[in-house]
């Protein structure tokens, strides 16, 4: 049985793709910092499904919390056929109000955790001839957005060059860059999106949909929806400075995912 680890596994996106990888047959290790929502949320799959879940209490804002999970990715006798790199977060307020510690720990998340993991991951995929990645990202990669933003830049360059160094080794790697997506995500960073129109809004299980379709056909780079598409697109186009604009007439300073 193929067996799937995801970061960030007890809501949102993540969730999503654990409910369909578990309609697939894939066994499941579910990483978050919630053991007791991680532990119900396994179950329930489990009963549902009829897979194994493990369950993997993991904090990847520290070094002890990616070291578990590298430890988990390296066991040769357990191994994992595709790894999501999904956890994440966001802040509200502007670049001066966030306290650096906050800051820094954004990107020990978004870009340590995600190098490190997929690090652990793909020796033993190469090997063994198959495996796959994916690494959420944002559109918000491709538009100014602070740290944030550049953090998500910074997995989308990342992945694509990693997924071409790794080319014909069996092994895909891509970067998910969804858009508004209705989950958790914005609520837990007390976000006000009220701001947003509802032509933004993606849902989760689209987003995994769109996800796995794409790296089935080996595209590195997966932007759900033919809307954020034509964004990503215009924003590659346009002069740096619009684009801090064009970032503000889709609601002030919200994240996106």
């Amino acid at each position: 049985m193929r067996t799937a680890l995801i970061t960030g596994a007890s809501a949102g996106i993540g969730a999503a793709f654990a409910r369909r990888l578990a309609g697939d047959a894939h066994g499941l290790v579910l990483v978050a910092r919630n053991e007791a929502r991680l532990a119900a949320f396994a179950e329930e799959l489990a009963k549902e499904h009829g897979v194994p879940t493990e369950v993997l209490r993991a904090d990847l804002a520290t070094d002890a919390g990616i070291a578990a999970v590298e430890a988990r990715l390296t066991d040769a006798d357990r191994p994992v056929d595709l790894l999501v790199n999904n956890a994440g977060f966001g802040f509200k307020k502007g670049f001066l109000d966030v306290p650096i510690e906050d800051e820094l720990a954004m990107l020990k998340v978004h870009i340590e955790a995600v190098l490190r993991l997929t690090r652990a991951a793909v020796p033993g995929m190469t090997e063994r001839g198959k495996g796959y990645v994916v690494n959420v990202a944002s559109v918000a990669a491709f538009v100014p957005r602070g740290t944030y933003g550049a953090s998500k830049s910074w997995v989308v360059q990342f992945t694509a060059g990693a997924n071409r160094d790794l080319a014909g080794t069996g092994v895909r790697l891509q970067a998910l860059c969804p858009g508004f997506t209705r989950t958790e995500f914005h609520q837990r960073a007390e976000m006000d999106m009220s701001r947003v129109g509802d032509w933004l809004w993606l849902d989760a299980d689209h987003v995994v949909d769109q996800s796995l379709r794409d790296l089935a056909r080996g595209r590195s780079i997966c932007v759900p929806s033919r809307r954020y598409q034509a964004l990503v697109a215009l924003s590659r186009k346009a002069p740096l400075g619009a684009l801090g604009g064009m970032s503000n007439r889709m609601g002030r300073r919200p994240t996106e995912r």
